[in-house]
């Protein structure tokens, strides 16, 4: 018997086996860096969205100004973009910002309060980039770079 009077964590435990056995939405489906869709940009490299995402490039190349968005960072996509990208951890990605940032080098991705704020930045500002989980994706967007799960 798995669950009895006697002992009510079990079915507890269960379910918490459960859920950490089962990947999240954002790890099972591929994630696509995107920009607004007037920008006139097909692809991107792997190496340019590093550099822009890292703060090493602050244009697109067509010219614009690039600005990248980070989703929050409480939402997992942003966990498994960085990692998916660059192989780092969340606390290894605040550390190497706050070393560029003590130096004064560059600054980080404007962080987004939510999904929704990301998505009206990418469609009103052309040189706006981020990434969504590819089903996200709108029509007045355009997917430059794919990472898959």
């Amino acid at each position: 018997m798995i669950a009895s009077k006697s002992n009510p964590l079990v079915p507890m435990l269960f379910v918490g086996i459960l859920i950490a056995a089962s990947p999240s939405m954002s790890e099972e489906l591929p994630l696509v860096v995107v920009v607004n869709a007037s920008t006139g940009i097909e692809t991107l490299t792997r190496d340019q969205v590093i550099n822009i995402f890292l703060g090493r490039f602050r244009q697109l190349p067509n010219g614009e100004i690039a600005i990248p968005i980070d989703q929050p960072a409480e939402l997992p996509i942003r966990e498994q973009f960085y990692r998916r990208l660059v192989n780092k951890n969340p606390a290894e990605i605040r550390a190497y910002w706050a070393r560029l940032m003590f130096s004064g080098k560059t600054t980080p991705p404007h962080q987004a309060d939510s999904e929704q704020e990301v998505l009206e930045t990418l469609m009103r500002e052309p040189g706006s980039i981020s990434y969504l989980i590819e089903n996200r994706l709108q029509a007045s967007l355009k997917a430059v770079f794919r990472l898959e799960p």
